[in-house]
């Protein structure tokens, strides 16, 4: 028998399988994983690199690397083989982007939502900081993030959203939480295209867990900045499942 065919030295699957560059390790290496897949550079029934060789290609952990290779396979993306010619293969039949209910023009709705909300959020999240905080709205901040913070997953973007939401509150600009609000409803009804990612979820809490203090403590660069990287995250999940 054969060994099963994998990818070489091959400089487009380097150019997709490059190291991971914010501090959202496992989400960027979801996305070029993904990228890899769905655009033919790892094609079906293909086997991915050794996970000593994707680790050190993605720049991260061989535990990141695993979480987001079990994600993949969650989502039907890769399979699993063992023996001789065993490893991490691309399967014949990856689920196909999107949904029915997505529009026509998936990628210009991606990029349009992604960038207003990361100017709409990261503003919000630095305004919010940089005020002086009422103590119900601190007592509510602090709510609204122990109720996402560990929720079902089942329930969980309900949370997240409230949470999204109270930050834009909190700048005290009704006119900002009525945009964050809108540009929240587009997300979700992107979010539902794919699938929730427990890793994720528990890296978002941190990531909000950090938005949160940061704007309690009065710090508009550490809010603006927590609040990015948060954003860019699930920008990179998005991107990979829809792109």
């Amino acid at each position: 028998m054969s060994p099963p065919s994998e990818p070489g030295a091959d400089p487009l699957l380097d150019a997709f399988l490059r190291p991971a560059r914010t501090g959202n390790a496992f989400e960027e290496a979801v996305e070029r994983m993904l990228q890899a897949i769905r655009l033919g550079v790892v094609p079906p029934g293909a086997r991915l690199p050794a996970e000593r060789d994707l680790a050190a290609r993605l720049g991260v952990s061989r535990v990141t690397l695993r979480e987001a290779l079990r994600a993949l396979q969650e989502a039907g993306y890769v399979e699993s083989r063992r023996g001789r010619y065993g490893g991490t293969f691309v399967r014949p039949d990856p689920p196909a982007p999107g949904a029915t209910a997505l529009p026509t023009d998936l990628a210009a709705e991606l990029e349009d939502t992604l960038t207003l909300r990361a100017v709409l959020e990261t503003g919000a999240a630095g305004t919010a900081a940089g005020r002086a905080l009422s103590p119900r709205l601190r007592r509510h901040l602090r709510a609204r993030l122990q109720h996402c913070t560990g929720a079902d997953p089942a329930d969980y973007r309900r949370r997240d959203s409230r949470l999204h939401l109270a930050i834009a509150e909190a700048t005290a600009s009704p006119s900002l939480t009525d945009a964050v609000a809108g540009v929240r409803a587009r997300l979700n009804a992107l979010l539902d295209a794919i699938p929730l990612i427990p890793q994720n979820i528990e890296h978002s809490d941190e990531q909000h867990a950090a938005i949160i203090t940061a704007i309690l403590d009065g710090d508009p660069p550490a809010a603006r900045a927590a609040m990015s990287e948060h954003l860019s995250g699930t920008a990179s999940l998005l991107r990979g499942f829809l792109s």
